[in-house]
């Protein structure tokens, strides 16, 4: 009876790059949000010293930018059929829907530089359809940048409000019962509409809220379209 040496195999580690680091620091936003994103945090996660992490970002700020541009190409682009209030329907929808996937994406996109190629595919299917609209040059381009500050801090406060409850152990829905609450205990006599007004102060629709936004945005744009054009560009 013969015997075979024993030898030891140890599994070769995969060679590092930039698209496993990217997907590793959505993972590691996901679970710990964006302010304890680091990069020694993100080297832990992936099993290597923070120094490998440097062969394939910059910093930080370029990581932050890679993720918010991996963020953006997860977003379905919109298509050019439909009318343009169709078009930016679909849009809105997606990109709300897009940022709610991610802890802390709709901040993550708010503070990084728009320039990532899956980003700008964003913002030139929204300026064709704002174009397609009636909208000049100048106010296509103003729309567009209000247009984006609306949809990204309405899912940051979605983001915001969550934690907050979180934070103290109940529900969304219970916290907000519990304002529309204290609204209604107000001092009526110094605050008669805010009582007036406090079951609908504090609604629990974050859908309709959104939805009822965007309408007087679509409002605004037809308006825009309709009146006199402030540059022709």
């Amino acid at each position: 009876m013969s015997f075979v040496p024993y030898r030891e195999t140890r599994r070769k580690r995969q060679p590092l790059d930039r698209a496993q680091v990217v997907r590793a620091a959505i993972g590691l936003l996901d679970e710990v949000g964006l302010d304890d994103l680091t990069m020694r945090s993100l080297a832990e996660k992936l099993g290597v010293k923070a120094a490998a992490l440097y062969r394939h970002v910059r910093n930080k700020d370029e990581l932050l930018v890679l993720l918010a541009d991996e963020i953006s190409g997860e977003v379905p682009t919109i298509e050019p059929r439909g009318s343009w209030k169709e078009q930016l329907a679909e849009m809105a929808r997606n990109v709300r829907c897009g940022l709610l996937a991610h802890r802390d994406a709709a901040r993550l996109l708010a503070s990084t530089a728009p320039f990532g190629p899956k980003r700008l595919r964003h913002i030139e299917s929204v300026l064709r359809v704002l174009r397609s609209a009636g909208l000049s040059g100048r106010d296509a381009a103003r729309t567009a940048y209000h247009l984006n500050n609306f949809i990204t801090e309405f899912v940051a406060d979605e983001g915001r409000f969550a934690q907050a409850a979180a934070s103290l152990g109940i529900t969304t829905r219970k916290m907000l019962a519990e304002a529309r609450k204290q609204f209604a205990a107000l001092p009526k006599d110094q605050y008669p509409t805010v009582v007036e007004l406090a079951p609908h102060l504090a609604e629990d629709d974050a859908d309709g809220l959104f939805q009822f936004g965007f309408q007087i945005w679509i409002r605004a744009i037809e308006q825009l379209s309709r009146g006199p054009r402030t540059a022709q560009a």
